[in-house]
């Protein structure tokens, strides 16, 4: 199928109900695209095409992406038929004794799973390249370039035009962040919205959900309906929608309320090509007839920070020490990389009462922020404070955890706005608005209050309407 490429997978999807294409002539084209611009990216690892024949064969699901190819990333999404390295050669070839909730529900929209996308190990960190896959993920705008992480193969995959969407994860900016360093659509739902069940009660202390990376607005809001809602016994749910994402896409929003930020939330410059990024998308909203007004929140960003890197270093040490147990032999030399071994190292000195702390001072931040957000209904601001940064950069190299993740020019300096939405539970989105004069994508993050995933939807859609970005390519996919 020549013009895969100018499909979303709605479109993709609407081809198989009319009969135009099979399901199998769809996957023949991912396949084909998979073979011949993977190398040079390395986004898709551990293909499977025969459990993918198989499950057309069987009979696909009457969903929304009946016949589309998709991908899941290699960092949970547990499913029986598609084991997992998770971005670690400790982990690698996990197998699965039953399916997770969001894979239950991915795989009820008939999509075609073939195979994973990479992940940096632990999903920590801003960039793909985690020594399992024998190198790093490049970016198919610029491969010099990183396609971001943590979800950075799934970024990859779909701006390459492999699969038009992808299942990502987000628990500090892994969907938003790809999605900007990639020119795709990106969005981090409010808290719970979507299932963690049965392998993980909360992820980061609820910080982590599941995303998807697509290129138009309609397929996230169309997988979202379909994944959305609590697993049986989750701990806690998030507000009901009012109708659906779909209906929200079918209604301009009312004109909004927009905290207008050109800095970090600490007032920090950002870099210039970003900052023109905010301005330009800034304008075009007051063009629609939105309020916009310089504004940012007062909010304890660098504690929000420091709670977020402590959790986090627990949750890695927690699943090694969980791996390391249920194989029944101590940890071999080269096993782990230098950032995972020292998250284990800082997260060894914190006590339970330090861990409880950093959680507290995350609630209390969630409540700071939506103090803010109850004078706005939206904040804008970059997704990154640069563009997309040279691959070799962000390289788990180091053991100084704490160095890596707040150090200077490292991961905070250069993603500080992601997070902070994590830690809120407030929808977030990135928009690909804005490209450098030298062809690189920069994202522009949108944050709703909690619960108004709908809001931002609508809003997400008629930017995309007003200033469209599916027709970009990478150079040589034109």
């Amino acid at each position: 199928m020549d013009d895969f490429d100018s499909y979303d997978a709605t479109g993709l999807a609407a081809l198989v109900a009319d009969g135009a294409v099979t399901a199998d002539e769809l996957l023949d084209a991912a396949l084909t695209r998979h073979v011949t611009r993977n190398p040079s990216i390395n986004a898709v690892v551990l293909v499977q095409e025969d459990v993918a024949r198989s499950a057309i064969r069987a009979g696909l699901p009457d969903g929304p992406f009946r016949g589309v190819p998709f991908l899941l990333k290699d960092l949970g999404c547990e499913a029986v038929d598609f084991p997992s390295h998770n971005g670690s050669r400790l982990f690698a070839n996990t197998k699965y004794p039953r399916d997770s909730a969001i894979f239950e529900r991915i795989r009820s929209t008939g999509v075609v799973t073939f195979g994973r996308t990479t992940s940096p190990e632990g999903g920590v960190g801003p960039a793909t390249e985690s020594a399992v896959y024998g190198g790093p993920t490049r970016n198919p705008w610029h491969l010099d370039h990183t396609s971001g992480g943590s979800s950075g193969g799934a970024g990859a995959a779909v701006a390459a035009g492999i699969v038009p969407a992808a299942h990502g994860s987000d628990g500090g900016g892994s969907v938003r962040i790809p999605a900007s360093c990639c020119g795709l659509f990106g969005f981090k739902p409010t808290r719970a919205r979507l299932p963690d069940g049965p392998y993980v009660g909360e992820g980061w202390a609820g910080m982590v959900l599941d995303g998807f990376l697509t290129r138009s607005v309609r397929d996230t809001a169309t997988f979202l309906d379909a994944c959305q809602g609590p697993d049986l016994g989750a701990p806690y749910v998030a507000p009901p929608l009012r109708a659906s994402h779909q209906a929200a896409l079918a209604r301009p929003p009312r004109r909004l309320r927009v905290a207008f930020c050109d800095t970090t939330l600490t007032g920090d410059p950002i870099h210039p090509d970003c900052q023109a990024a905010v301005h330009a998308a800034g304008k075009l909203l007051e063009n629609l007839g939105h309020h916009v007004e310089p504004a940012r929140p007062s909010a304890d960003i660098k504690g929000m920070m420091q709670a977020w890197t402590r959790i986090v270093a627990c949750g890695s040490a927690l699943s090694v020490s969980k791996m390391v147990a249920a194989r029944g032999r101590p940890l071999a030399e080269g096993e782990l990389e230098q950032v995972s071994l020292g998250a284990i190292d800082y997260a060894a000195n914190l006590s339970g009462a330090d861990y409880l702390d950093a959680v507290g001072k995350i609630h209390a931040f969630g409540r700071e922020m939506a103090g803010f957000l109850s004078n706005y209904d939206i904040l804008l601001s970059a997704t990154l404070a640069e563009p997309p940064a040279q691959v070799g950069r962000f390289a788990h190299k180091t053991r100084d955890f704490v160095h890596y993740r707040a150090g200077p020019g490292m991961v905070f300096d250069y993603s500080p706005f992601c997070a902070a939405f994590n830690a809120s539970g407030q929808p977030a989105a990135s928009v690909p608005l804005h490209w450098t004069a030298d062809g690189l994508p920069i994202g522009v993050h949108l944050a709703a209050p909690f619960g108004e995933d709908e809001l931002l939807i609508a809003l997400s859609a008629e930017l995309e309407t007003a200033q469209p970005w599916a027709h970009r390519r990478p150079p040589d996919l034109k």
